[in-house]
């Protein structure tokens, strides 16, 4: 090795922000169907930054939220047969924020696994329980009937609040537990559905400096 190659390789080891990119975890998940067209990008280990089109405005504004209260960096494109409904480029695109989740994760080494959040949005509120365990789960409850009807924004209907969450936590790999312990205005019924999940999420995935491997007694998940 050269004097000056010795020195750019003895300057790279010594700085602060050498490999600092490259350790990031990231993600870059894309999906196509008859019915949909969707790509997904993510980065762990962001600062929320967001930039998201689904062609549906109520969903668009979910993500953000999604996106911003994990600081998870998520960028989505999405189009789809919403002129018929807007379930299949919702469901599509909740699939691949799992599916890059999943892949975003690794093999989870250094995580803290366990994330827990409480969220209020004036009169609703809202619990979401994360655990990154490679055992997909979902339990969603506390919506009402009429809840679930509601047509919120023009497009999105309520139903399809725990259907997100179920291809998340599906394509993830995640057990994930939300809860609506109060609430009367079907929009915040949802965004604080989001923003618990969100916050739950950030601090799942999180790498704790004191944890070495994969957080679990088996040494895997």
């Amino acid at each position: 090795m050269s004097e000056s190659s010795q020195v750019d390789a003895a300057q790279a080891q010594s700085s602060p922000t050498a490999g600092v990119a490259s350790a990031h975890r990231t993600a870059r998940v894309e999906r196509t169907t008859s019915e949909s067209s969707v790509v997904v990008e993510i980065d762990l280990d962001g600062t929320g930054a967001v930039d998201v089109s689904t062609t549906v405005p109520f969903f668009d504004h979910m993500l953000n939220a999604l996106g911003k209260h994990s600081l998870i960096d998520l960028t989505v494109r999405a189009t789809g047969d919403t002129d018929i409904d807007v379930h299949h480029t919702v469901e599509d695109t909740a699939i691949c924020i799992g599916e890059a989740l999943r892949q975003a994760l690794g093999d989870k080494s250094g995580i803290s696994r366990f994330g827990d959040a409480l969220v209020p949005l004036d009169e609703a509120l809202a619990q979401a329980v994360v655990d990154v365990s490679g055992r997909p789960y979902i339990v969603h409850s506390g919506e009402s009937e009429a809840q679930v009807h509601h047509l919120i924004g023009g497009h999105y209907t309520g139903s399809l609040t725990r259907h997100v969450f179920e291809s998340i936590a599906l394509h993830a790999g995640i057990c994930l537990h939300v809860r609506l312990l109060a609430g009367r205005d079907p929009h915040h019924i949802v965004e604080a559905q989001f923003k618990a999940f969100a916050r739950a999420l950030r601090f799942a995935v999180a790498r704790d400096p004191r944890v070495t491997g994969v957080p679990s007694t088996k040494g895997a998940l």
